[in-house]
């Protein structure tokens, strides 16, 4: 069911986004059977092998009834970024395209799927940790100096975000030191964005209170079904990234391993950080125009594959047809 926008000459793209356990996998699942889709994982952190549970990443029998892309690329030792991420998963979009395949971007990473429909530009990263590290350490010796250097050498950044962040701040100062530019020259403001791909997309949400309850069951199924397992596995296997090591359940596992945080206190820190998560993805869609919402009821949060799948079933190929 491939088509292609109106004037672009590029392949119209179909995504069906939200919150972490919304329910979005059985959802894109029926859908991409019923609009002859394939799925492009927009993610962050399903790109991992090995990091299935925590993910919630779909398995190997859902992933053989339909094509799945961006999903078990590289190892969990392995940096992966997003500018990586945006040439791969572009290379799927053209790819499913040519074989007449609707490319369904799914997922709860709203930089991700921005980075593949808009024409985001992304500083350079370079693969040696010396630099990073380097900033690092002067972060955490002389953060004062570091944000008042970044200050002087891009004002602008400075101004527009928080500089209690020290990981963005030594990212910025990072780019700097690469390129000889402040970071904020690789940065489009969010209106000022080029649409690279068209897109027709379906939010997937719920009451925030059914949320949250759906987030806490789902960290403790996570637990029973082996997080912690999981997670001791992965390190056995070697050293996992510095992105992997954040990832959310993740984290606070190594944690429990690590530092000895109780178990019972590494299950309360998920969920607080799982909610916590939710809100900001739930923000973040807001702000990308053109995506419809769809709420679903409490008792849907629990169907598999919950009833509004065919909801938005028809939303997207009714836009589908009208974006040709």
């Amino acid at each position: 069911m491939t088509e292609t926008g109106k004037g672009t000459g590029k392949p119209l793209v179909a995504a069906i986004l939200g919150p972490t356990a919304v329910g979005k996998t059985r959802i894109a699942l029926e859908v991409a059977r019923a609009l002859d889709a394939e799925i492009i994982s927009v993610d962050s952190m399903q790109v991992y092998r090995g990091m299935d549970i925590g993910t919630a990443k779909p398995d190997v029998a859902l992933r053989s009834l339909v094509p799945h892309h961006m999903v078990d690329i590289v190892d969990a030792g392995q940096e992966y970024t997003v500018a990586l991420f945006q040439e791969q998963a572009r290379r799927a979009v053209e790819e499913t395209a040519a074989r007449g395949k609707l490319p369904l971007l799914v997922g709860g990473t709203g930089l991700y799927f921005e980075a593949v429909v808009f024409d985001l530009r992304f500083p350079p990263g370079g693969m040696d940790d010396r630099l990073k590290n380097e900033l690092e350490r002067w972060a955490v010796e002389d953060p004062e100096g570091l944000r008042k250097r970044l200050s002087e050498v891009d004002p602008d950044f400075a101004r527009r975000v928080d500089m209690a962040n020290l990981r963005r701040v030594v990212r910025a100062m990072e780019v700097y030191l690469r390129t000889g530019q402040p970071i904020t020259r690789f940065q489009s403001r969010r209106g000022e964005q080029k649409l690279l791909y068209p897109y027709k997309g379906v939010v997937v949400s719920a009451p925030r209170s059914a949320l949250y309850r759906a987030i806490e069951r789902r960290v403790e199924e996570m637990i029973s079904a082996g997080l912690v397992e999981e997670v001791i596995s992965l390190r056995e296997a070697g050293e996992l990234s510095r992105t992997a090591r954040q990832a959310l359940g993740y984290k606070e596992v190594l944690d429990h391993l690590d530092r000895g945080v109780p178990l019972e206190q590494t299950i309360s820190e998920i969920k607080r950080r799982s909610r916590r998560y939710a809100k900001r993805q739930l923000t973040w869609f807001r702000r990308i125009p053109g995506l419809h919402w769809i709420e679903l009821d409490e008792a849907e949060l629990y169907q598999r594959p919950p009833a509004s799948w065919r909801k938005v079933k028809d939303l997207l190929e009714k836009d589908l047809k009208a974006g040709k």
